[in-house]
């Protein structure tokens, strides 16, 4: 979506956490009204401006920082799962800040300031804070436009709508293979945010919807008063996630075969503590989980690879919440000792491939 996701972010590192650590509990679903096969299109039809994929992109990225607005956010999948949230953006000159406030679920405030995104857990008086290169925007367009993706997705206009009271260009991203969903985007007529966005499998069936429920457009939100919200941890546990960045090559990590349209974005280590038989008191470099993260502009999916604990001894498994999937399994050798997860908002058979295709160098 085109502000930060709470529920796209949330759902991926929840899928991660519920294969390592079982617990999905609070993980991100998607609503269903919307999940008929062949969804209804918007009943108005006048044509929306005529622009190619890579202009629609632009412009919807350029929307979701231009602006200040406040809106109330809800996302849905099939079966009648529905999360909510609240949002505060504001642009402060070259900086973007945002407030989002969990409507259901466990109570929790992520601020983001840039990069740097703070998450309150009132209930366990918490403060999570970390440091993050890839923001779960939609479109995840790189710094720099990327004319690529026309390569792989057509666009298709369909008229026009009305989201929370504002008129709405609509039109639909259609892949050129069953590696990536389609998306049918509603994007306000004047500034380009999108406003609602639905995705769409190889069947027409819409496998998650996510749409401002209410929305006003260049609300007076006050970076300030964000900033200082953001800042106050008074009561609250800091825990730092500590990531360190590194790339593919230094740790042993290559694909054999790239996954058509999908380019790496970073490469992130967690390292682990030190063991209680490591002499130098120092963590194995290798006992650390790696990061490794593509976006073909519009999805994202992110692989984490660990060694394999025999005293944890997970399983292999497949799990799928809205249009999120998972897998996990055990590499084959010579790798065997290595455990993968593949998450992302993308077909199984596209995470099938990047682990099919991921190789260990040393």
């Amino acid at each position: 979506m085109t502000v930060q996701m709470p529920i796209s972010a949330r759902a991926c590192v929840l899928v991660f956490a519920a294969f390592c650590l079982a617990q999905a509990a609070t993980a991100q679903t998607r609503s269903g009204a919307a999940n008929a096969k062949g969804a209804t299109a918007p009943v108005q039809t006048d044509e929306p401006p005529a622009m190619n994929v890579t202009e629609w992109l632009q412009r919807m990225h350029a929307g979701a920082r231009q602006r200040n607005y406040v809106g109330t956010f809800v996302v849905s999948a099939p079966g009648g799962d529905l999360s909510s949230a609240r949002i505060w953006h504001v642009r402060d000159g070259e900086h973007q800040i945002e407030r989002i406030e969990a409507l259901s679920g466990p109570p929790r405030s992520t601020f983001r300031r840039n990069r740097n995104v703070m998450t309150f857990l009132p209930e366990a008086k918490v403060v999570k804070v970390e440091k993050r290169e890839n923001l779960d925007l939609f479109p995840n367009l790189p710094e720099k436009p990327d004319s690529s993706i026309s390569d792989f997705y057509d666009v298709r206009a369909i008229g026009k709508d009305r989201v929370a009271g504002f008129d709405a260009d609509v039109v639909q991203l259609v892949p050129h293979d069953g590696l990536r969903f389609g998306y049918r985007i509603w994007s306000e007529r004047r500034s380009g945010l999108v406003v609602k966005l639905q995705t769409i499998d190889s069947d027409s069936r819409v496998v998650e919807q996510s749409a401002f429920s209410e929305l006003q457009l260049d609300a007076p939100v006050k970076a300030q008063a964000l900033s200082q919200m953001m800042a106050n941890t008074t009561g609250y546990r800091i825990e730092k996630l500590e990531l360190e960045r590194s790339n593919a090559q230094d740790e042993g990590w290559t694909l054999s075969t790239p996954v058509a349209g999908f380019k790496p974005r970073s490469f992130f280590r967690r390292p682990m503590a030190a063991s209680a038989d490591d002499s130098s008191g120092k963590a194995k470099q290798d006992t650390a989980t790696v990061q490794w993260t593509f976006s073909d502009g519009l999805a994202s999916v992110s692989l984490f690879i660990e060694r394999y604990d025999a005293a944890r001894a997970p399983r292999d498994g497949v799990l799928t919440i809205g249009a999120t999937n998972a897998i996990r399994r055990r590499l084959p050798a010579p790798a065997s000792d290595w455990w993968l997860t593949a998450v992302g908002e993308v077909p199984p058979q596209t995470l099938n491939a990047f682990a099919q295709s991921l190789a260990r160098t040393r």
